[in-house]
């Protein structure tokens, strides 16, 4: 059996949105993470991506960059919110 493609993306998405708002420190549901998690993954590789910089093999790579990329919009929704 596989699993649907979509619904890794959603899980891992999850999983990068619950570290993310683990390390900024925050609460949230599951739909948070999961979008924090999503958004997250486009801004951190385009950061990445920007600097030049290519951590560990793919599947790392995509989960470093989610995390960062998922702090930095939660600092950034913090600011705004302000």
């Amino acid at each position: 059996m596989t699993i649907p493609p979509i619904l890794v993306t959603l899980i891992l998405g999850g999983i990068a949105g619950w570290l993310a708002s683990l390390i900024v420190g925050g609460s949230g549901g599951i739909i948070r993470n999961i979008i924090i998690g999503l958004v997250g993954a486009v801004v951190g590789h385009f950061v990445l991506g920007a600097l030049g910089l290519r951590l560990g093999g793919p599947f790392l790579h995509s989960m470093i960059a989610a995390v960062l990329g998922g702090v930095i919009v939660i600092v950034v929704s913090r600011f705004l919110s302000r």
